[in-house]
């Protein structure tokens, strides 16, 4: 049983399977525009999309990592541009839970709240009286056209002592979009670049970004809940792999489709669907969803149980959960590729959706924490009995 007014986990992936005819709907419309429609926004918002990592004290649902898996996987079914915006608002929405309180005030006023964010150190920073003043730029920022705020990463360099990096949350209005997302996948995330030019930083929101990776909150009322007292990079690996079941999903939902009678072209088979070649290539793209769906399982049960026990974190287990996201890209990409193999001439064209779902994969199998060889080889070194060559674990 669910509390009153706090959704149950099925509730919650019920109403995102229920968006997936609008999202695929207005799918081409955001690849053309280079970003999500707005009546999109309005259905993630409507279907409580935006309120699985808000704290309950501000009306959110506090939802855990499998739910995430769930949902996301859902609205992967529909877009995958759609799905990937609404788990990077997870993430950075996870992370705002991480500031002093009277900044979540400011923050959670808004209803349907969004934040977008980056991990790169790309700008710098330079103390001031009350905060910090931050110049630079970030690129990759998903969903930055629907967001509030958005979570920076720069560089300070103290008067004393050597620089270090923090994280700052600042409103969007405060940040200049370039409008640069020319890309061949993900089109539909809208992920520009930002920039800020002598921006002004109070430092009530500025932190530390050693305590953010290791999920330690200046906020008592969120240390006091469990999901927010988890290291940052396993909570993203959770919230992002839901995306790429989805379309794995989504691109074995579109070629069963469009199989019905098609022909072979230049062969005697009248109908793929009777080729042994066909049944040999659906169950293979098959058993690798269903292994990407044991990873992506396991990852969120770690994450989960994990946090609910307060346990102190291993270095194997923090760099198993990036291992697991890899291989769930890794699976859903060979998945993909051989259903997009098999789907013919025709799929080329713009209006068969294998063609952009095949496109969304690739470029999700590009992003630095999520690429496959990255964490296999992050996991085997550590297997091997070496540290960790990377401070995102």
């Amino acid at each position: 049983m669910s509390k009153i007014g706090t959704p149950s986990r099925e509730q919650l992936v019920r109403k995102s399977a229920e968006l997936v005819p609008l999202l695929q709907k207005h799918a081409s419309w955001a690849e053309e525009n280079r970003r999500l429609h707005d009546e999109v926004i309005e259905g993630l918002a409507d279907a409580g999309v935006f309120k699985l990592r808000r704290p309950k004290r501000y009306g959110g649902y506090e939802a855990d990592t499998r739910t995430l898996v769930e949902v996301a996987a859902e609205l992967g079914r529909g877009d995958g541009s759609a799905a990937w915006v609404a788990s990077v608002y997870w993430i950075p929405g996870w992370m705002a839970c991480l500031f002093p309180d009277e900044v979540q005030d400011e923050v959670f006023d808004t209803p349907d709240v969004r934040v977008c964010g980056t991990l790169s150190p790309s700008a710098m920073a330079a103390p001031a009286d009350g905060g910090i003043v931050v110049n630079g730029k970030w690129r990759f920022i998903s969903g930055a056209h629907h967001s509030h705020w958005q979570e920076i990463i720069a560089i300070l360099v103290p008067p004393e002592g050597e620089p270090y990096p923090v994280m700052a949350l600042v409103p969007m209005s405060d940040l200049l979009i370039v409008d640069d997302w020319h890309t061949s996948g993900l089109r539909g995330t809208g992920s520009v670049s930002t920039v800020a030019k002598d921006l002004f930083v109070p430092q009530q929101r500025v932190l530390p970004l050693g305590a953010v990776l290791q999920g330690e909150p200046a906020s008592q009322r969120s240390a006091e809940s469990k999901i927010y007292r988890l290291p940052l990079l396993p909570v993203a690996a959770a919230s992002s792999v839901g995306t790429v079941l989805g379309l794995g999903r989504a691109a074995r939902d579109a070629f069963l489709h469009r199989l019905g009678d098609r022909k072979i072209t230049y062969t005697d088979y009248e109908s793929q669907r009777t080729a042994p070649l066909t049944h040999l290539q659906v169950a293979d793209a098959t058993l690798k969803l269903d292994a990407a769906e044991f990873h992506a399982q396991r990852l969120a049960a770690q994450v989960d149980t994990k946090g609910n026990e307060g346990a102190q974190w291993k270095v194997e287990e923090r760099v198993r959960a990036r291992a697991d996201m890899g291989a769930v890209v890794r699976l859903v990409r060979e998945a993909v590729d051989i259903l997009a193999t098999a789907s013919g001439g025709s799929s080329i064209y713009t209006d068969v959706p294998i063609q952009r779902i095949a496109r969304d994969v690739q470029a999700l199998c590009l992003h630095a924490l999520m690429h496959p060889n990255t964490n296999t080889e992050l996991y085997g070194r550590v297997l091997c009995g070496l540290e960790p060559n990377t401070q995102y674990i």
